[in-house]
């Protein structure tokens, strides 16, 4: 007997029990509807995530203040701004095209009888290009606010909701962050959704100087200079990035006087490494969900295993006289294995259907995450679908194989 005549005899077997088969075939729906449904849900999120930290800014190099091995002190303050304007001396370091310091803390925040908590960053004008965030109305910060230690704010829009009423015009309006009056300069545009670092609506910039001189003038180093939060250095070329990272370190030491066996005090992360970083966790997370969701594909094999071999018991005189008609060991062990990988990809086409919509689901609850049945993913719960039918089979396939012909016939 050909393939094709099995199929079609697989597909009439199939047929004549509708409901069993039906209910048989759902844990097959079930895992391979789930498998991509997860899957496709790691992956948008994989990619959320990804845009999030690419969106900061591009070519970026990202210097932050570290406790070196065995410091006791519980807030490392090694990074001033005497720091960032020399890693901005072409001299120092060639590649580097902008550099920003940065100096954040979390402050209460009072607009007349609307009060809110929210980040403050103490920035320089080269912050606006250097991380993306650019006004919506208004202006950013600029040099003469910096020089002048102007106090000006510029607002997010998670801040902006907070404090203002829907449709009130903030431009011009005096807030109080940490009882010193702002006066708003501007409103930035909508960076969307919690990404990487939490919310990046959810902040106010000042000008640095008036950060460290009127919010954070506790934060000096032990030499009496202002420090800084994190130092961002953006590079011309990408593949000069190494080369940068080398330069600043070699700086940053002799700056900082640490010695050759000495650890440093602080850290040089790239960008790069980052986003690698993010797509391998979350890689192994979508791998981890999808092998959740394969158990029950498992569960929907034995339900397979078990079903077959009910069918054995119940055609075992058509195993019989088909056997005495001339069929060969080989011709009932096929039709059986056909019979069971049927049902098995039946029941995947239906759960891919189901994955589809499963994803399609999640994404209109989640904000701003995008999920997408990929091929790999189609094929992968395919294929192992139908391996799930192949292998969960063999064993009824091969006892209908092994039936004595003359034992079938006499079978009631």
């Amino acid at each position: 007997m050909n393939i094709t005549e099995s199929i079609r005899v697989a597909v009439g077997a199939l047929t004549a029990n509708k409901l069993r088969s039906i209910l048989t075939m759902l844990g097959i729906i079930i895992g391979v509807g789930a498998v991509i449904t997860l899957v496709s849900v790691g992956q948008g999120v994989e990619k959320m995530v990804t845009d999030s930290i690419q969106g900061i800014g591009s070519n970026l190099i990202f210097v932050i203040p570290s406790d070196p091995e065995g410091s006791r002190t519980q807030s490392p303050r090694s990074l001033t701004y005497a720091d960032a304007q020399a890693i901005a001396d072409p001299r120092n370091v060639p590649d580097v095209v902008a550099v920003v310091p940065e100096s954040m803390g979390f402050l209460q925040v009072v607009y007349r009888n609307k009060d809110t908590e929210t980040y403050i960053s103490g920035v320089t004008p080269e912050y606006e290009e250097v991380r993306n965030f650019h006004p919506e109305i208004g202006r950013f910060i600029g040099a003469e606010d910096v020089v002048g230690r102007s106090r000006v704010a510029v607002l997010g829009q998670t801040v902006l909701e907070d404090l203002f009423p829907e449709g009130a015009y903030p431009i011009g309006q005096v807030i109080k962050i940490n009882q010193v009056p702002f006066k708003v300069i501007g409103v930035l545009e909508e960076k969307g959704g919690s990404g990487f670092g939490g919310d990046e609506d959810d902040i106010i910039f000042v000008p640095l100087t008036t950060a460290q001189t009127r919010l954070f003038s506790w934060r000096r180093n032990r030499s009496g200079e202002y420090t800084v939060s994190a130092i961002y250095a953006q590079v011309a070329d990408e593949e000069r990035i190494e080369v940068a990272i080398d330069d600043i370190t070699e700086l940053l030491r002799a700056r900082h006087e640490i010695k050759f066996r000495d650890d440093d005090d602080f850290a040089v992360i790239n960008q790069t490494d980052i986003v690698s970083f993010a797509s391998d966790i979350f890689g192994v997370l979508t791998l981890y969900l999808g092998a959740i969701a394969g158990i029950s594909l498992l569960v929907g094999g034995i339900g397979i295993m078990n079903i077959m071999l009910v069918s054995v018991t119940e055609r075992t005189r058509e195993i019989g006289i088909r056997k005495a008609v001339g069929a060969k060991r080989r011709d009932i062990l096929l039709q059986f294995l056909i019979e069971s990988m049927v049902m098995s990809l039946i029941g995947g086409l239906i759960g891919m259907g189901l994955g589809f919509v499963g994803s399609q689901v999640v994404s209109s609850l989640a904000e701003n995450l995008e999920t997408a049945v990929t091929p790999g993913a189609i094929l992968l719960a395919t294929g192992f679908s139908m391996a799930v039918g192949l292998f969960f089979g063999i064993y009824p396939a091969t006892r209908a194989a092994q039936l004595n012909p003359i034992e079938a016939l006499r079978y009631e």
